[in-house]
């Protein structure tokens, strides 16, 4: 969905009891708004429906691993488990660049589950060929 409106495609989920509690994609093109990522907007839509900041038990799912804001992002909202399917090798904050998400310094942290996706991995690949062409 992100791709159709010309943004990089990456989605998120907030899943809590097995539940769809959120639900993101970028659209930092399409908001002008440089944390319109799919993380953080996942977050703000879970914590919408459930009337509170605190995601306590839930796991969030997105197809690119997080950027240290969407990573911030995910600690202040006390998310639990991160499940990421493509590596971020110019700004992945959970082991490809930097890892905070069990730092010792902080009061919250998360579990890393990282699933490798070859689809969505080729799904960016031809994302970024367009965006070359055009």
């Amino acid at each position: 969905m992100a791709a159709a409106i010309n943004e990089f495609p990456v989605g998120a989920l907030v899943v809590l009891n097995d539940q769809v509690i959120g639900e993101g994609m970028n659209q930092k093109e399409s908001l002008g708004d440089p944390t319109a990522h799919a993380e953080v907007m996942a977050i703000r839509d879970a914590c919408n429906r459930v009337g509170d900041w605190r995601l306590s038990g839930s796991i969030l799912v997105t197809t690119l691993e997080p950027c240290p804001m969407c990573l911030g992002t995910i600690l202040q909202s006390r998310v639990s488990e991160i499940v990421y399917l493509a590596k971020d090798l110019r700004w992945g904050a959970c082991g490809s660049v930097m890892d905070f998400s069990n730092h010792s310094a902080l009061n919250h942290r998360c579990q890393l589950t990282y699933l490798p996706n070859e689809t969505v991995v080729g799904l960016m690949k031809i994302f970024f060929k367009d965006q070359k062409k055009r």
